[in-house]
């Protein structure tokens, strides 16, 4: 009897015992923040196009290439002899300026060593040392997601600035070298 009393209240507590529920949540996100987002990406991109195109039209002088990565650049020096051309690990010195789109100076005639996709540089200088030759120069234009895009540099650089950055390879130093 005592046996059957104990079997009867262990039933009971086990039955009786819910497991815990999963809470609903209390609102639901409908993705407005980002559709909004993307909208002022668009037209942020579409207008910061319309000026790199108004730059373009206004040098004919110049033979401005568009790069399969989104920026524009023309030669102020091209060598035709020298094949090499930076990679991954490689050592590269350059001097480079950079100004705004309405050609205001940010930095001049700074110079830099990296080390190709090993240390920080922004998206778009990064993509154009790789098109470079030793002792070439290269005037590239960037549009401000290709620079340093809704954060700046926290220096000079402010949100979402187009930067026009005039560039000379000085050396390069191959990794396996």
């Amino acid at each position: 009897m005592r046996n059957l009393l104990i079997i009867l209240i262990l039933t009971s507590f086990c039955f009786s015992c819910k497991s815990p529920e999963a809470r609903m949540p209390e609102s639901v996100q409908s993705g407005s923040f980002l559709k909004e987002s993307a909208k002022r990406n668009k037209k942020l991109n579409e207008k910061e196009k319309q000026l790199i195109q108004n730059i373009i039209k206004s040098n004919p002088d110049k033979n401005y290439i568009a790069s399969e990565s989104g920026f524009w650049y023309y030669y102020n020096t091209k060598v035709e002899n020298d094949t090499i051309q930076p990679e991954f690990g490689d050592i590269v010195d350059f001097n480079f300026n950079v100004s705004d789109i309405s050609g205001k100076e940010i930095y001049a005639n700074e110079n830099k060593t990296y080390v190709m996709d090993k240390q920080e540089l922004f998206t778009g200088l990064r993509e154009g040392l790789k098109l470079m030759k030793p002792e070439e120069s290269i005037t590239f234009i960037f549009p401000s997601q290709k620079a340093y895009g809704y954060y700046g540099d926290d220096n000079k650089i402010g949100t979402n600035i187009p930067l026009i950055c005039e560039v000379t390879l000085n050396t390069i130093t191959q990794e396996n070298d």
